[in-house]
């Protein structure tokens, strides 16, 4: 019992990568070094307090460190400093002993924090800051809460928002979920019909009764690849490369409209790769990306419109498309052989995608996907499953 109980005090691993954790030193480096040049450039030389407050720190910890946390967002920061500093300097204009003046700014900040939903944990420091901060800080009264304060919080969120996104580290994170329906229509998204729900979610975080220091759509992104996990063990290992269909009929991005329509027409197929001359895929042109230039929205003369909108042009300059590269759409996305088709059910069930071209390790064509191939492999994975059901049993 006592070891379980001095075991508590361990640390848990770190799950971050080094990459992670380089990153967020040299965040914190940039993102401190900015604030403070920029802040005592502002100020001035006749600047009477200091440019740069210690709690200034921590607040560079959770933006830099963990930019993905609820208590790290613009608002957290920005909210939760400001109001801790006033709150700070409330009290220390009314109450003159620092010994009671400074617990009660700590609770009342943490207080104000959590009505305005800006938790920010470095918010303490600055609200102790306010009134134990000595007479540079004293004299500043609320002076101090826009200047170094709010100044500061402002800076190094700015600072965050970039190195973040120029690492490609999403930065604000959305806090609340939409998963949006690719039909536009009332029903749920198919993933959602039999598995986690956005309310079961939300049901179990509001029971919960705690501050949970990881972001609404992280939860959600972790419940879902937790789902595809204990699909893999439960259905095993089927991966891209045992399903995709390998004669894959293919075009270039100089390909003429009409060559490509009479190759989906010939073939029966619905979408066509394009292709690089190295064999990359540069995009994916569907019949749906003809329709949509032919402007087949629209009901008369619907044979003319599309016959005119693929027959070669004879003049030296067109007005309207004449290849496949200038009808396709500008995002691709493609999987690696070694994907498991389990990963596929997000992007063809909610994101919509038909066709999910395959690539080998130098990013060239080796095969595509289709729903059909996808329900294929989850029959065949259904099948596997019961087996191993009926052989444990029999055992």
């Amino acid at each position: 019992m006592r070891q379980t109980w001095l075991r508590a005090f361990l640390p848990a691993a770190m799950s971050a990568s080094r990459t992670e954790r380089l990153l967020g030193c040299c965040g914190a480096l940039v993102g401190v070094l900015v604030t403070g040049f920029l802040c005592t450039w502002l100020a001035g030389p006749a600047a009477s307090t200091p440019m740069l407050i210690a709690p200034l720190g921590a607040s560079a910890v959770l933006l830099f460190a963990v930019p993905g946390s609820p208590l790290a967002q613009p608002w957290s920061i920005i909210g939760g400093n400001t109001v801790s500093a006033l709150v700070g300097v409330t009290c220390a204009q009314w109450i003159g002993d620092p010994l009671l003046a400074a617990p009660l700014a700590a609770a009342l900040a943490i207080g104000a924090m959590f009505a305005l939903r800006c938790l920010h944990p470095p918010g303490g420091a600055i609200a102790l800051t306010a009134v134990l901060g000595g007479p540079a800080v004293t004299a500043a009264k609320y002076g101090f809460v826009l200047s170094p304060v709010a100044l500061n919080s402002a800076v190094l969120m700015l600072a965050a928002i970039a190195f973040n996104n120029a690492t490609r580290r999403p930065y604000p994170h959305a806090q609340q979920v939409s998963r949006s329906n690719p039909h536009e229509t009332a029903d749920r998204n198919p993933t959602e019909r039999l598995g986690i729900r956005t309310e079961d979610l939300d049901a179990v975080m509001r029971d919960y009764h705690a501050v949970l220091d990881v972001s609404r759509d992280d939860l959600d992104e972790l419940v879902q690849k937790a789902e595809m996990h204990a699909y893999r063990r439960r259905f095993g290992e089927i991966t891209c490369a045992d399903v995709m269909s390998r004669d894959v009929v293919a075009v270039q991005f100089g390909t003429p409209l009409a060559e490509a329509w009479r190759l989906l027409r010939r073939h029966d197929i619905r979408a066509l790769p394009v292709l690089d001359p190295a064999r990359r895929v540069i995009g994916m042109v569907s019949d749906v990306d003809f329709m949509r230039n032919a402007e087949l929205d629209h009901f008369e003369g619907l044979g003319a419109r599309f016959r005119q909108s693929i027959r070669r042009l004879t003049t030296v300059h067109a007005e309207r498309p004449e290849v496949v590269g200038q009808i396709m759409p500008r995002t691709i996305r493609t999987v690696a052989e070694t994907t498991h088709v389990a990963e596929l059910v997000p992007l063809m069930a909610d994101a919509g995608f038909r066709h999910v071209p395959v690539v080998d390790g130098h990013r060239r064509l080796s095969g595509i996907i289709s729903q059909s191939d996808l329900i294929a492999a989850l029959y065949r994975g259904g099948l596997n499953s019961e087996e191993a059901g009926e052989q444990r049993k029999a055992a």
